[in-house]
């Protein structure tokens, strides 16, 4: 049907489509497949796929004639759907779906991601690298080269949540970059904010999700751990810190830190806080609520980029159901409203007076 076009990704699909069928390819990996049945006890599979910049779930109903090859799809395949394509509040919906394996060149290409997706990432990666060697504790300075030395590369292919915001292999690296800018740029405007402390809890705080966010390095679709499920991702946080603290104090360099104030443990005790508190609410799973400046800082910062990456994702999304008026898209609270457009100044420079060109 579509075998000269080349594969759209899932984002530009959910840009795309909306009440009028689009006619596209989209390249995905299967992630998850489960058995449900509606409320009428009506049986359907529920297929999930995802690429390098999002993730969707299909429903492929029993009496479909793509369900026996649904049922027998290998865990992890690559494939290439062609649909006609609409989209409403419950996500994308495909009429006259078919799908192919890709073959090892297409594979291959797949893998290496989104082009657009994978230079913002570098990008990203590039300025926490900078940030973190700008911290000049050397406690914490070195805690943050040892941690990207160790764990770079699960780093950089970690989501920053299962769903909701950059819930996308790399996505915990754009998270974590924003926030980082976001709390350099900060800084020098509240004194009272300890500079270092802060770039270095934005670093760690969802170090944990490195388990419990994880992403194989020959796929997109998130890994179930048994540390992720059973402790989730502020304890393994903690515990990771606490682990590369040790290796630290027993490391050469160590002993120069000795006179240093404040001292190694009450520094550590500040950033395992930021890491505890960083959901701000009890709730929401913080073991603790924030107590200093960081940590405040910290939890705002967090949920600040993740409503906005929430915000980008629901109005590419949303469907306009008024003029200037979109429907509401989970997890947000209530329907969206078009943003008011920047000013442009487009008016020409004015002309000087006869008096003010006389002087």
């Amino acid at each position: 049907m579509l075998a000269a076009v080349s594969p759209i990704t899932i984002a530009a699909l959910k840009e795309q489509a909306g009440d009028t069928p689009i006619a596209a390819a989209v390249a995905a990996q299967l992630q998850s497949r489960a058995t449900r049945s509606t409320k009428t006890g009506k049986p359907y599979l529920e297929l999930g796929f995802a690429d390098a910049t999002g993730s969707f779930a299909l429903k492929i109903w029993s009496d479909s004639p793509n369900h026996d090859a649904a049922s027998t799809l290998a865990a992890g395949a690559i494939v290439r759907l062609e649909a006609e394509w609409t989209q409403n509040s419950y996500g994308v919906n495909p009429n006259k779906l078919t799908w192919d394996l890709l073959d090892d060149a297409a594979i291959a290409t797949f893998l290496a991601g989104d082009p657009a997706t994978r230079d913002k990432q570098q990008r990203d990666f590039a300025d926490i690298v900078a940030l973190s060697q700008s911290i000049t504790d050397p406690r914490l300075h070195a805690l943050c080269q040892h941690f990207l030395t160790q764990m770079g590369e699960r780093f950089r292919r970690s989501g920053a949540a299962k769903r909701n915001h950059h819930a996308r292999r790399g996505g915990l690296v754009e998270h974590v970059a924003q926030m980082l800018r976001c709390a350099a740029a900060l800084s020098p405007l509240y004194p009272e904010l300890n500079r270092d402390l802060l770039l270095a809890g934005v670093l760690f705080h969802d170090c944990g999700k490195l388990w419990e966010n994880a992403y194989p390095e020959d796929g997109f679709g998130q890994i179930h751990s048994l540390h992720g499920e059973m402790l989730g991702h502020i304890p393994l946080g903690i515990e990771l810190v606490n682990k590369l603290w040790r290796d630290l104090l027993d490391s050469p360099a160590a002993a120069a830190w000795a006179g240093l104030t404040p001292s190694a443990e009450e520094t550590r005790l500040h950033l395992l806080h930021l890491i505890a508190s960083h959901h701000g609410q009890f709730e929401f799973g913080s073991p603790t609520l924030p107590r200093t400046p960081e940590a405040f800082t910290l939890h705002h910062l967090d949920n600040l980029d993740a409503k906005l990456e929430m915000l980008r994702d629901a109005y590419a999304q949303a469907h306009e159901i008024a003029p200037g008026i979109y429907d509401r898209v989970f997890p947000l609270p209530a329907n969206l409203v078009r943003p008011l457009a920047k000013t442009e100044d487009r008016c020409a420079p004015r002309q000087k007076t006869e008096d003010q060109q006389g002087t």
